[in-house]
């Protein structure tokens, strides 16, 4: 729509920022904080922290058929029930339904969506690791893909930065694969996981167990209170025990009164002058009304996740621009990561009859990545590497019932709890490959009459022999560690499932190879920062969500520089 001056002048901000999860909850507190006025935009529905998350305080028998879903209920979430957890009556209305957002599937792809303010950070499993140098050198080493244009000195400060803030927890290790970080006093592991941990570190040379790097907070932080061991996290955390948008990035960059939220706006495109080579702002589609605005800005974030960031360029033509706003390279939507998991081992321990836990600790523990560091751990038959997540639990105080009888038997039965389990899942790293991709399809449109995305993804022959060596590691550590009846798993997994997209606008020194520069912009049109998963050059093994708000607040603090300068 065309908007008069007027019009215009109310919806001109410094910068406008796409989405409100993760990356754009701190690229907003980061640019408001240097003074910027700031559009967030977000697609979805407005949450508001606490009294918004109505089914954070209800028991399991208090929620529909004990929180579990219908038969009738699920065909809305046919990819989504793929996944195993999200979709309960508990959290779903922190997901989107398949039937209103249709995508094509041209191999499986399960695409985890949450459409509202504070998106995933909502419901992110909260696991917190730095990519290391090895992982920022890794693709020239390996002469994968292209090289990252930045190392890990340029991210520490910011690491430090977002660990500072946030909140994690987690213990200093000193490993080369795995740096050490700001942490909060680390959870406790229950003894039968210090006693695994130690027979891991008495046989195995390279290979350590820790309690997860978690951002929960283990004591009151930044206002926010400690975290109350309910496992609860997904569905939203009144305490403000975990990080999330809600919790930690919103308050702060409202404080500074420079914060414009609008929910239930959906960008369309970006909006490109030919004559400046720059965006001049976005378009977009109010998700109530259905009417189309223009906001305009001197900078924009694409912080709406790796994959609806890359829609959004796609959608984003022009004269100069016929593929796609910055799609020089063709690049965009291309390079498609996630990491594969779901493979591992599991095991009884004997004994510990006397040792229980108290509370429900929503950590575990991880077993940092032990292959290919050095001449000693390579290996043959695949490159790159993997991390554990998992840990010890005892069934509960019903576990005996079945087999009770009456009286005597029945009590002492369900008097003691039962047995102690321990499994380990691995998480790993994804190679970046060109032909992994999204592309538009125009014939199949959402609820909106939008574009939807055609999904042409899947794991290689690098993934497929990293899983054999996933289990069998896993088994040989469980078994050296004396439990019994050690099983082996590689459960089917398809990408999108570990929900840690990634890869679509990568960075890179090249302009014919790569979308972003080292400072996150696109090469072409300095005044576009993309801060999300697309930006991803390589995906390491580690979660990735706290190299996303290291980026981001690297991003925008250079954007606000450049900005004062008057050179964007």
């Amino acid at each position: 729509m065309n908007l008069n001056t007027k019009g215009e002048a109310e919806n001109t901000y410094d910068a406008i920022v796409v989405g409100s999860g993760i990356s754009g909850g701190w690229s907003s507190k980061e640019l408001t904080e240097r003074g910027l006025k700031v559009l967030m935009l977000e697609r979805g529905h407005m949450i508001n922290h606490v009294t918004d998350y109505t089914t954070a305080n209800l028991e399991k028998w208090e929620l529909p058929n004990r929180n579990r879903m219908t038969e009738e209920e699920l065909v809305d979430y046919y990819v989504q029930r793929r996944t195993g957890y999200t979709i309960t009556p508990a959290q779903k209305h922190f997901w989107q339904k398949d039937t209103d957002h249709p995508y094509t599937e041209k191999k499986p792809f399960d695409w985890i969506r949450g459409y509202h303010v504070g998106g995933r950070s909502l419901s992110w499993g909260r696991q917190s690791y730095r990519l290391s140098e090895m992982d920022f050198e890794a693709n020239a080493k390996d002469g994968i893909a292209v090289d990252w244009p930045v190392r890990y000195a340029d991210i520490k400060p910011w690491y430090d930065k977002v660990e500072s803030f946030i909140g994690v927890s987690g213990q200093n290790l000193g490993l080369s694969q795995l740096p050490d970080g700001v942490f909060l006093p680390p959870m406790e592991m229950n003894a039968v996981e210090k006693m695994i941990k130690d027979r891991i570190a008495e046989n195995f040379d390279g290979r350590v167990m820790t309690i997860g790097r978690a951002a929960h907070l283990t004591k009151a932080h930044n206002g926010r209170g400690k975290c109350q061991f309910r496992n609860r996290c997904m569905r939203g955390c009144p305490y403000g025990g975990y990080f999330s948008t809600q919790a930690s990035t919103l308050p702060a960059a409202r404080a500074t009164r420079n914060l414009t939220l609008r929910p239930n706006s959906i960008v369309t495109e970006v909006v490109y002058d030919d004559k400046t080579q720059k965006a001049t702002g976005v378009r977009v589609l109010d998700a109530e009304t259905k009417t189309t605005h223009e906001f305009f800005a001197k900078v924009i974030f694409l912080n709406a996740s790796a994959l609806a960031s890359a829609q959004i360029l796609l959608q984003s033509t022009s004269e100069r621009f016929p593929n796609g706003l910055g799609n020089d390279s063709d690049q965009v939507g291309r390079n498609v990561m996630d990491h594969h998991f779901k493979v591992g081992a599991s095991g009884d321990v004997e004994g510990f009859e006397d040792r229980y836990y108290r509370g429900k600790r929503p950590n575990g523990i991880y077993v940092p990545r032990f292959r290919n560091l050095d001449k000693s751990s390579r290996m043959k038959e695949f490159i790159r590497g993997y991390g554990y997540q998992g840990g010890a639990s005892r069934s509960g105080y019903g576990h005996h019932v079945a087999e009770a009888q009456f009286g005597a038997e029945y009590k002492d039965a369900t008097s003691r709890p039962g047995k102690w389990r321990f499994g380990m899942t691995g998480f790993g790293e994804c190679l970046p490959y060109e032909d992994n991709r999204i592309t538009l399809n125009y014939e199949k449109t959402d609820m909106y009459g939008q574009p939807t995305l055609v999904l042409d993804v899947d794991y290689k022959a690098n993934e497929k022999a990293m899983r054999k060596d996933m289990a069998s590691a896993a088994a040989e550590m469980l078994e050296t560690s004396g439990l019994k009846n050690v099983r082996e798993y590689d459960n089917p997994c398809n990408p999108g499932n570990g929900i840690h997209e990634m890869g679509t606008a990568r960075m890179g020194r090249d302009p014919k190879t790569s979308v972003l520069n080292e400072w996150n912009q696109i090469h072409a049109v300095k005044n576009v920062f993309i801060t999300d998963g697309a930006m991803m050059t390589s995906s390491a093994c580690q979660n990735p969500s706290l190299t996303y708000m290291a980026f981001s607040a690297r991003a925008a603090n250079y954007a606000a520089d450049q900005l004062s300068k008057n050179e964007l």
